[in-house]
């Protein structure tokens, strides 16, 4: 399942020339794992064309219409667990120190509850450990997977593939507790959101799921344990 969840990873960061370029070979490494149902695989190919046949501008623009301007598609994981809460903080920190155990390091200004980069760390664990971690969160998956499919968004079979990988099954109340953090519908005019004054925006939401944020420093760190082992 670790390269599921890599490609997850990839797929949830704002659309780049990079992605759009190597969508064919993500679907091939997700089939050739064979980690996902058949149905989950199936489920992910409109979102793995699309990517690959649409123009790059449209592709981000699409990313930035769902992530960026809806708090309730947040790819910010704490932010449908926790809302404003002070406990926020505090599972900040601890999900942080977890990182920094797996010999994983983020900078300051950023977070580590983005949904990529812990699904980037989810795929540096053991496959027992990987589906424990995704198990946690798995209502959160599982209400923005059922959102987006409202929504129409081909974008919901990575949440659907995520629960997949979790073998949770959330009930409906945990679910629905999502809903008290981040409602499911938003406010037509969420200007109170985008202009409150928080530590991430849209940019660095996009920083931090590009080639060049925590995702690619976690490959790199990888490697660099990998090399130093073999010395």
């Amino acid at each position: 399942m670790n390269t599921t969840l890599k490609a997850f990873a990839a797929l949830l960061g704002y659309p780049s020339q990079e992605l759009k370029d190597h969508a064919g070979e993500i679907a091939d490494a997700i089939g050739a794992e064979g980690a996902l149902p058949r149905a989950a695989v199936r489920r992910l190919q409109p979102l793995l064309d699309r990517l690959a046949d649409d123009e790059l501008l449209d592709s981000q623009s699409a990313y930035s219409e769902l992530f960026d301007r809806s708090r309730s598609l947040s790819l910010h994981l704490f932010e449908h667990v926790h809302g404003d809460s002070r406990e926020r903080g505090q599972a900040m920190i601890d999900l942080g120190h977890q990182y920094i155990e797996s010999g994983i390091f983020l900078e300051a200004s950023e977070l580590p509850d983005f949904i990529p980069v812990f699904l980037e760390y989810a795929s540096c664990l053991p496959s027992s450990e990987a589906r424990e971690t995704l198990e946690q969160p798995a209502h959160v998956f599982a209400a923005l997977a059922e959102r987006l499919d409202k929504r129409g968004s081909d974008y919901a079979a990575i949440f659907h593939g995520v629960v997949a990988l979790s073998g949770a099954r959330p009930d409906t109340a945990a679910v629905a507790g999502v809903d008290e953090n981040t409602p499911p519908i938003d406010p037509d005019v969420e200007d109170d959101w985008e202009e409150t004054p928080v530590s991430f925006s849209s940019h660095a939401a996009h920083d931090m799921g590009g080639p060049t944020g925590p995702v690619a420093r976690i490959r790199a760190a990888n490697r660099a344990k990998a090399q130093e082992a073999g010395r």
